[in-house]
């Protein structure tokens, strides 16, 4: 995925990366536990996840993914593939939120 990434991952991570986003240092692709994180702020323990479609497929084992990773202390943030598409300046608030508190 590192080096072929999704459409809308690129689309965030372009505005994730180098600290475009309030100052806050990103990893894409990062490995927590045994899981592989779309995109993370260690320094707030945040964890973004975009969904595609096959995501509602896999509610089941993203909410086990979700509960080990909050088992860690991270939050994780999850965005529809969608939402991002339609309008990347409110799909881009919660996160802005998230690394608030």
């Amino acid at each position: 995925m590192r080096r072929d990434p999704m459409y809308c991952e690129r689309l965030l991570w372009s505005e994730l990366r180098d600290r475009k986003l309030d100052g806050f240092k990103f990893k894409r692709q990062h490995l927590i536990a045994s899981y592989i994180v779309d995109f993370a702020c260690l320094d707030r323990k945040l964890v973004v996840e975009l969904d595609g479609g096959i995501h509602k497929l896999k509610r089941e084992s993203d909410a086990v993914r979700d509960a080990v990773l909050q088992t860690l202390g991270y939050s994780v943030l999850r965005i529809t593939n969608e939402d991002l598409l339609r309008d990347l300046a409110s799909a881009l608030l919660p996160i802005r939120e998230a690394l608030k508190q």
